[in-house]
């Protein structure tokens, strides 16, 4: 199978990309009484959850990176698993590839954009709060996806039998 490697890390890419983009543990930290946490969405603290009060335009950036990774990493799953079954596949290979690569690429500038932006956002009670688990498993995410971009424009660089040519009539 054409980029098995590439469907694998692709699907698990995404799976932890949604997880990591829907979850409120971005950034935690301990209160009395228990804990506080930020996600991209909502803030949890004193056993209450809600939305951002306002929510800074680096966090509103952040939140369109990591959806449009989401969109494209779904997109470049669908076309690997399409061209994993089709003829001429090396094409869909290479543009499912592209695809998981900017889908890596957008996540990576979410998640640095979040990294730098963040202790400036928090000021002086930035050494309470830590980065959390939702935002490490978006890291883990962003390199899986990417992975699985190189490795499916490997797979379609490296396979020249004729059946995998770029003609369909071939």
């Amino acid at each position: 199978m054409p980029a098995g490697g590439g469907l694998l890390c692709g699907a698990s890419g995404l799976g932890l990309l949604l997880v990591a983009t829907a979850t409120g543990s971005w950034l935690q930290r301990r209160v009395p009484g228990g804990s506080a946490s930020i996600g991209l969405w909502r803030i949890c603290g004193g056993g209450h959850c809600g939305p951002h009060p306002g929510t800074p335009a680096l966090w509103e950036a952040t939140r369109v990176l990591m959806l449009l990774s989401v969109l494209m990493a779904t997109a470049g799953l669908a076309m690997g698993l399409c061209a994993a079954a089709a003829r001429a596949w090396r094409v869909r290979v290479r543009a499912a590839g592209a695809t998981l690569l900017l889908a890596g690429l957008l996540a990576l500038l979410g998640l640095g954009l979040y990294t730098a932006g963040t202790p400036r956002l928090l000021g002086p009670a930035r050494t309470a709060w830590r980065f959390s688990w939702s935002y490490i498993l978006g890291w883990v995410a962003a390199a899986l996806i990417s992975s699985a971009g190189l490795f499916h424009l490997c797979s379609a660089h490296k396979d020249s039998s004729p059946e995998s040519s770029e003609e369909v009539g071939a």
